[in-house]
């Protein structure tokens, strides 16, 4: 640009105090609410190697952003690493204006980042018109309505780029580089106080949110008194929520992936998240206005599976189960949700211990039918039953799979005298006091009994015992039954030559919520040539009874079994391969919807058991 007058300088040192003023108006209230919002219970941000590896992982190197959409992931990224590789070159370019520089451009290590920093404008303007082309034009359904600031924003980054890179071209000192520098400035001024008002603000808070994001997958945060019912109103918000809620970035990716969304229904979680944050933006965070009703509906939050999958591919470390839970607690928990199917539910967990409303003399038959042994301290494991295996025909069918299996194996195991519902539907659905009563009662049968490792054959058990639980200070040692035959695949039978295929459907308690996808698929392989559907693995699409939906009534839209079954189905395999005793009940009751075609629906273990003849 040459030296600058003194007026220049003036002028610009004007500019830069309105385009601060103007940022900070924006930003200051947004800083202000995080800060006010109560303290979340228990934070601690060790260890501090791992959040310093996902930080790594999913800020600097974009891992996240690229995996689940490469090419706009690649523009995303190219875009964010641009703004690190530009700060310096800001730096200097504002501190030209009052005639010193932070980066000498005569030095050969300062020619040589210029021209680094021209390579990424390059990649940063390619980048962010074809964001452009894709918001505008091509206008996927979740990324939602059009925003003109969006725009506007991209407009201001190409230009930034665009008039870097005539640096190079123009005579420095001459006319055309001194109004290209101003051009260039007067963006940057611009640009600025519009971050706060556009969700470009994930900029400046989403590395902060991935930082200090709570440790493990969908973990719900425990209720800290008497007074705390759950996510009512503004004061119950915690920093962390706050923090999240304002980091979201609007992509959308939780809404491609919501089952709910995809089969009709109200939900949609990015809009859960953008109703937190604009609530949160009325004057106080203490608001007492509630939460559910002003920008949420309790409709929509009634209809979430619990299945992850939100939370599984948000770019921004924003953890959505807390939040659909937490606003669920706020309902149930005061006495405002008012559904049928819930009550009847509630009712059949309190007074039969059992979310499929069986009296209890129900599972003790089953036991004694069936040559059960009691747990008694002496067996490798106690083998927890459940609701499903208990109670429910196909689930007792899978169960007796495992026993068999179990004593092929030698592997000694015992069930309880008496056990109750864990409390897995009550959890989700908010209601602490029930899984409180419910947890408690289980868990003074198991320390009773001296309990020390169990087996289930459900998800669900197994991630509401062996994490939920210890809310009330216990500690179980607790596996899936397909974990435990991954290890002893040595020992179960195995097909020479030509296999049958079978489809394998990962749930989405084993998968999403414990890591568990090549287990079940080990063991499938040694009898079986495995299939997959076109969602899969972290992608996999839930079946529907997660989050007590699968005792709730699902009224709008396509049911979300059929939707999966009907993909299972046009796999082509002939055996639909399960590893949750939920699946198989939401997909028995849906495939005869979707084909004609006869498909056998088994659990991993029904297959390993077939293999060992009678």
């Amino acid at each position: 640009m040459g030296y600058p007058s003194p007026t220049e300088s003036v002028v610009l040192l004007l500019w830069m105090v309105v385009s601060g003023g103007l940022f900070w108006r924006r930003f200051g209230p947004v800083v202000r609410v995080i800060r006010e919002a109560r303290r979340e219970p228990g934070f601690t941000l060790h260890p501090i190697g791992p959040r310093i590896g996902t930080f790594i992982w999913e800020v600097m190197l974009q891992a996240k952003v690229i995996k689940d959409r490469p090419l706009p992931g690649l523009a995303h990224a190219f875009v964010f690493w641009g703004f690190l590789a530009f700060a310096p070159v800001t730096l200097n370019h504002l501190a030209e204006g009052f005639g010193f520089s932070v980066i000498p451009r005569e030095t050969l290590m300062g020619q040589a980042y210029f021209a680094f920093v021209g390579l990424f404008a390059v990649l940063v303007a390619v980048s962010i018109a074809g964001l452009f082309v894709r918001r505008f034009f091509v206008r996927p359904i979740w990324l939602g309505k059009v925003s003109r600031e969006s725009g506007v924003i991209a407009g201001l980054i190409f230009l930034l780029m665009i008039t870097y890179l005539a640096e190079f071209l123009l005579a420095d000192g001459s006319p055309a580089a001194k109004v290209n520098w101003w051009i260039h400035t007067l963006a940057l001024l611009v640009f600025l106080p519009l971050i706060p008002h556009t969700k470009h603000l994930h900029l400046i808070l989403s590395p902060a949110a991935i930082f200090a994001k709570r440790p493990g997958f969908s973990e719900i945060p425990p209720l800290t008194g008497d007074e705390d019912l759950g996510l009512v109103s503004g004061k119950d918000v915690t920093d962390i929520d706050a923090l999240q809620a304002f980091s979201c970035v609007e992509c959308g990716r939780c809404t491609e992936q919501c089952p709910a969304f995809n089969t009709g229904k109200v939900l949609n979680p990015k809009k859960v998240i953008l109703g937190v944050r604009d609530y949160l933006r009325i004057p106080g965070v203490a608001s007492e206005l509630p939460m559910v009703g002003t920008y949420i509906s309790e409709e929509a939050l009634f209809q979430c599976t619990t299945c992850g999958g939100c939370e599984e591919v948000c770019p921004v470390g924003i953890q959505h189960l807390p939040f659909m839970i937490g606003l669920r607690r706020g309902r149930v928990n005061t006495g405002l949700w008012k559904d049928s199917h819930g009550t009847k539910l509630f009712l059949n967990m309190e007074r039969n211990g059992n979310s499929l409303g069986f009296p209890a003399g129900e599972r003790q038959k089953f036991i004694e039918k069936n040559d059960m042994p009691i747990y008694d301290g002496s067996q490798e494991y106690c083998l927890w039953l459940g609701c499903m295996g208990a109670y429910d025909p196909q689930g007792r069918e899978i169960v007796l799979a495992l026993v068999k299996v179990l004593r092929h194996l030698g592997i000694t195991f015992g069930v309880l005298k008496r056990e109750k519902c864990n409390g897995d539907p009550a959890r989700r659905l908010g209601n602490d006091l029930l899984f409180q009563q419910l947890a408690e009662g289980n868990i003074e049968q198991l320390q009773a009994a001296k309990v020390t490792k169990l087996l289930s054959i459900c998800p669900h058990c197994v991630r509401t015992i062996g994490t939920d639980w210890r809310e009330a200070g216990a500690v179980f040692e607790i596996e899936h039954h397909t974990e435990l035959l991954a290890r002893f695949a040595d020992r179960l039978p195995q097909t020479i030559g030509p296999k049958e295929k079978v489809v394998y459907h990962d749930p989405c308690y084993l998968g999403r919520y414990r890591n568990v996808y090549d287990e079940p698929r080990d063991v499938l392989k040694l009898s079986k040539e495995v299939l997959e559907p076109g969602r899969t693995r972290e992608k996999s699409f839930c079946c529907g009874a997660g989050g007590g939906m699968m005792f709730l009534g699902e009224e709008k839209g396509e049911r979300v079994n059929v939707n999966r079954a009907r993909e299972l189905a046009e796999s082509g395999a002939d055996t639909i391969a399960a590893a949750c005793p939920f699946c198989q009940t939401m997909f028995r009751d849906a495939l005869s919807q979707v084909t004609d075609r006869p498909i056998q629906l088994l659990d991993v273990v029904q297959i390993t058991a077939a293999g060992l003849g009678s």
